[in-house]
């Protein structure tokens, strides 16, 4: 409806200019146009009050068309990049995602898929390698040191299941199907509590962890799924993990991706990176790791908004999401998208970018900030 209404206005602008200028048109073509508006505005130019309309007006219209030239291309680009969802075939094991079992070797799985978009530190101590096509048929998939898979995740339709669990089944379908599910994970001597709120289950099948997290505002659907193998799970030793500079980083740019990836799958389009905002973002994760506390105003009363305008960040639209207290992006991402007010901002059709910052507190736990913006 937003890209109508302007498009009603731009017709109306091209009528009132054919009505001014269109002899000079068919006279003389776009030239002879051009020429003739530059002759009218020379010779009201001596009035300033006139002038001064002018240049309010030809800034309006020019951010109109600027819209127009970035809305219009956008639909066609859309057409453009859809991708063919392959072929998902039986799987050998229990679950495959994207035709990729556990135990693949890493070299099969890029024949299969072509090279990987991006390599980020994950909390297993591995790397998360990010497969997709403009974040269509989107996964990711971790390898250990002979280069097998011992991590894999998506959160689009990509899963095939020898107990036909896909996309489409609910919670209580996935529950009728598997084994009861996990109500803790052993990490060294202690044993923590997987307090789920009904948002995921974890189930140990075939030696390896497997989460499954569900929509809770789409009836509880499959929403994604978090395999990991046995060893690389037990080989995390706490439930936070240590924290360096590469995990930071991989953690941001893992939200990042998991955070388009979710946008594809509902329709929409991607957001871009904004790295004029990235240090905003991480300032105030780091406010909130240090000084213990977890909200959107921060101790000197200011608001996202405020921040980024402290920061010369200029933006018509912004809104601001933040996590705490998941082990990883993955659980943090699956986390906002079950919150209602930050669904919205994750799935709001006008955001254009994206910043992620993320610090860790002195128990190693991670705070995460994603600021949308539209400039």
């Amino acid at each position: 409806m937003r890209k109508l209404r302007n498009i009603i206005v731009l017709l109306l602008i091209a009528l009132t200019l054919w009505h001014f200028y269109g002899e000079a048109f068919q006279r003389s073509g776009v030239q002879g146009v051009v020429q003739e508006m530059s002759s009218t505005v020379n010779d009201i130019k001596e009035n300033p009050k006139v002038a001064a309309t002018i240049d309010t007006l030809n800034q309006e219209i020019q951010l109109l068309i600027g819209k127009l030239k970035e809305s219009l291309p956008d639909s066609e680009e859309s057409d453009q990049l859809d991708v063919e969802k392959p072929q998902l075939d039986a799987p050998e094991q229990s679950f495959s995602i994207h035709n990729v079992e556990m135990g693949d070797k890493r070299s099969d799985v890029e024949n299969q898929v072509g090279e990987p978009e991006r390599s980020t530190l994950n909390e297993y101590g591995v790397d998360w390698v990010t497969y997709h096509e403009n974040y269509q048929n989107f996964f990711m998939a971790a390898f250990n040191e002979q280069d097998q898979v011992v991590g894999l995740y998506t959160n689009q339709d990509l899963l095939s299941s020898t107990e036909g669990i896909t996309f489409a089944d609910t919670r209580e379908s996935v529950l009728s199907a598997l084994n009861e599910p996990l109500k803790a994970i052993r990490k060294g001597f202690v044993n923590y509590q997987i307090q789920s709120n009904q948002e995921y289950d974890m189930f140990l099948i075939d030696n390896n962890y497997v989460t499954i997290f569900y929509d809770k505002h789409e009836n509880n659907t499959v929403t994604a799924i978090q395999i990991i193998s046995g060893e690389l799970e037990q080989g995390k030793e706490e439930y936070f993990s240590d924290p360096s500079k590469e995990l930071k980083e991989g953690f941001e740019y893992q939200l990042f991706d998991l955070t388009n990836a979710a946008r594809v799958e509902h329709g929409l389009s991607a957001l871009s990176w904004d790295e004029s905002v990235r240090q905003t973002v991480r300032d105030h994760s780091a406010d909130m790791a240090e000084n213990n506390y977890f909200g959107h105003t921060n101790q000197e009363g200011e608001s996202p908004f405020d921040r980024m305008k402290e920061d010369d960040i200029v933006f018509r639209m912004a809104g601001e999401n933040l996590a705490a207290g998941q082990p990883s992006s993955i659980f943090a991402h699956e986390g906002l998208m079950n919150s209602l007010g930050h669904r919205e901002n994750i799935l709001k059709e006008e955001y254009e970018a994206l910043a992620v910052g993320v610090a860790f507190n002195s128990d190693s736990q991670p705070f995460f900030t994603e600021n949308f913006l539209t400039k």
